[in-house]
């Protein structure tokens, strides 16, 4: 392990090269800047300092142990102890030229054993250097030590296939744009259909289309808690692990991953086939048209936040503070907060996310 001064890690302060110091310990995070939880903002105010003192201080700001897993992965050495070097230190280093050296090997023995450790932990679930569909299906984990596991989220710079098979695996990626590209054209067929189908009208549509939305708003919730989370009840059989780590879990180990954080088309289908029927069976066609046009403009609006709130610096309005809110979801409690898009239905259910307030100390449920 390398040895580095201060002077080293002062001279690495930009998004382009990012160092910290963290208890005598300095990490090269320039690859995770970008995809802080808090924003890289931050990231460029202690670029080229020791946040010791920030990182430990749960009055300013509080991090998880999945926080600390993450950053013993940029760890690129340790923190020369010594700024300078005297005469009388060189006259001891020449006396007792084993003694620095042993400091230096038992300091790389305990970064070796550190790393090892995580590496072991690691290997124990999934090896993120493999296609992890085989590796679930041939696991024999309990239940108990997957929701462990699945719940520590891990940070890689690189793309994690999920099937061995290059063309399965191609189905189980979806980029942002995908979604607009695909739906937006069938919202406004939907749409059309409103307003040319028997007894339409533009007020007729505008209600259907609103009712959508709204219902698209309960939905989100409804998935995201009682079938993405479905943690508790959820069987101790090594399937039902496979199956959860495909609908969501993989999503909470990897929460960076951006070819996993909209809906692949094939599961929207599903997943509206049987809301297709219900808005056929309760209303007219015209506003059954409108309706599902209102569902799928919700649909599309959640997934292109979920993205923006994992990847972009967002807007202080709204996003920033459900930006904080659901990266602590992530990061801080996976057993509330369910809310994406915003926080209505977590309010009228009672699981909205508290967290202590950066800087304060009063209940906030924005804070990260």
């Amino acid at each position: 392990m390398k040895t580095y001064t201060i002077k080293d890690v002062e001279e690495h302060n930009t998004i382009d090269s990012c160092w910290m110091i963290y208890d005598n310990k300095v990490y090269n995070v320039t690859d995770f800047a970008t995809d802080h939880p808090g924003g890289q903002d931050i990231f460029l105010q202690f670029a080229g300092t020791d946040v010791s003192s920030i990182l430990s201080d749960e009055t300013v700001h509080t991090h998880s142990d999945s926080a600390y897993d993450l950053l013993d992965e940029y760890c690129i050495g340790v923190l020369s102890t010594n700024t300078t070097t005297t005469l009388e230190d060189e006259h001891a280093q020449q006396e007792h030229p084993y003694h620095h050296q042993s400091a230096a090997a038992a300091t790389l023995g305990i970064q070796k054993q550190t790393a090892q450790m995580g590496h072991e932990r690691d290997q124990l679930f999934l090896n993120l250097n493999q296609p992890l569909f085989p590796q679930l299906w041939n696991a024999t984990y309990s239940k108990a030590f997957y929701l462990e596991q699945v719940h520590r989220p891990r940070f890689t710079s690189h793309y994690v296939p999920y099937f061995s098979d290059p063309i399965m695996d191609l189905l189980s990626r979806t980029t942002w744009y995908t979604v607009p590209l695909l739906w937006l054209p069938f919202i406004a067929y939907q749409l059309w259909q409103s307003v040319h189908a028997p007894f339409g009208s533009v007020q007729n549509t505008y209600q259907g289309f609103g009712l959508g939305v709204l219902f698209w708003t309960l939905l989100e919730y409804i998935l995201h808690r009682f079938l993405f989370h479905l943690d508790d009840l959820l069987p101790d059989h090594p399937i039902a692990l496979l199956v959860h780590f495909t609908l969501h879990g993989i999503h909470h180990h990897m929460p960076m991953d951006r070819l996993r954080l909209v809906m692949p088309p094939a599961l929207t289908i599903v997943i509206s086939f049987p809301i297709f029927k219900l808005a056929n069976t309760l209303f007219s066609a015209t506003t059954a048209h409108a309706f599902m046009g209102g569902a799928f403009f919700g649909y599309v609006c959640y997934d292109m936040v979920h993205y923006y709130l994992h990847h972009a610096h967002v807007m202080k309005l709204h996003f920033k503070e459900m930006k904080r809110y659901h990266l602590a979801h992530h990061y801080k409690n996976f057993e509330s907060g369910f809310g994406i898009t915003s926080k209505l239905w977590d309010h009228v259910f009672g699981t909205v996310l508290e967290l202590p307030n950066e800087g304060g100390g009063a209940s906030s449920s924005s804070s990260l």
